[in-house]
């Protein structure tokens, strides 16, 4: 459930720090007229997003046991890639992420109300597909027949919303790029877990060999049903009878990804606070 809570917050945590700066950057240059085209490019990007995540959930339901399999094993890696991307990214332009954003928005003002609901669809529409299908792949993942993994991603995008106001209102200021850098590095090992058991689903559709071939079993020592067991699956997609493709797999991933992304940035800065989701008057 934990590493579902991380996912949560840390995308919910991006699509509202972009919410804020739009808003509070319209405020600040009394422009409120534009607000209403902003919310509806942002109320549109929820909804595409609700709506993915809904397709992906039912629409491969219709699907055979293998169609299943292999279309939850791709997207599992696919997501696991653009989630590689994003921390990397998010980790890069952080500290930038305020004059970019407000460069995009003076352009849309000058050329009017459709610039502007493009404007806010595509900033927040990014992050909203990116987390429907990394939740969907994740939750797939650690599923253990309850639901405390949609909870927990429920939970961190609440967690996020409450967060992305307190940022506005100015009453809470952290190191954004010391928070991104922290959950991207943990976002990572999860990614890990969720890159295994998308190769797993592949091996179960046999388009990947080695099914039976399992590199361990400690399913006697770490039970599945155990409290530790659960907690192990929850936070890091921990399973205690891998094959061998899946450990080499999630080795190869997991050891340079996080090296690379815990190496010092070569600005050797360190990030700036809140970039810009506090309360502004005009």
């Amino acid at each position: 459930m934990f590493g579902n809570y991380l996912i949560g917050l840390r995308e919910g945590l991006e699509a509202s720090l972009v919410v804020c700066i739009l808003i509070a950057y319209l405020v600040k240059t009394d422009r409120r007229d534009a607000l209403k085209p902003i919310w509806t490019g942002i109320a549109v990007a929820v909804v595409l997003a609700l709506g993915f995540g809904f397709a992906l959930e039912f629409g491969s339901q219709e699907l055979t046991f293998e169609a299943q399999e292999a279309l939850g094993g791709s997207l599992s890696i696919i997501a696991v890639g653009l989630v590689t991307w994003m921390v990397f990214w998010m980790r890069r332009t952080a500290r930038h992420l305020k004059s970019e954003l407000h460069g995009r928005l003076d352009t849309a003002l000058q050329m009017g109300t459709a610039a502007l609901v493009a404007t806010a669809f595509l900033a927040v529409g990014r992050e909203g597909l990116e987390t429907a299908l990394f939740v969907w792949a994740s939750v797939r993942a650690s599923n253990d027949g309850t639901q405390g993994p949609l909870i927990g991603v429920l939970l961190g995008i609440l967690t996020a919303v409450v967060l992305g106001y307190l940022f506005y209102r100015g009453t809470v200021r952290i190191n954004l790029a010391k928070f991104f850098t922290w959950t991207g590095g943990m976002l990572v090992v999860v990614a890990a877990g969720v890159l295994a058991y998308g190769v797993h689903d592949l091996q179960e559709a046999d388009f990947l060999p080695g099914l039976t071939n399992k590199a361990f079993d400690i399913s006697e020592t770490i039970p599945p049903d155990s409290w530790y067991g659960t907690l192990l699956k929850g936070v890091f997609n921990f399973q205690p009878d891998p094959t061998v493709v899946q450990v080499v797999v999630w080795v190869l991933y997991l050891v340079p990804t996080l090296a690379f992304f815990l190496a010092p940035s070569r600005s050797g800065r360190s990030g700036a606070e809140s970039p810009a989701p506090v309360r502004e008057e005009a």
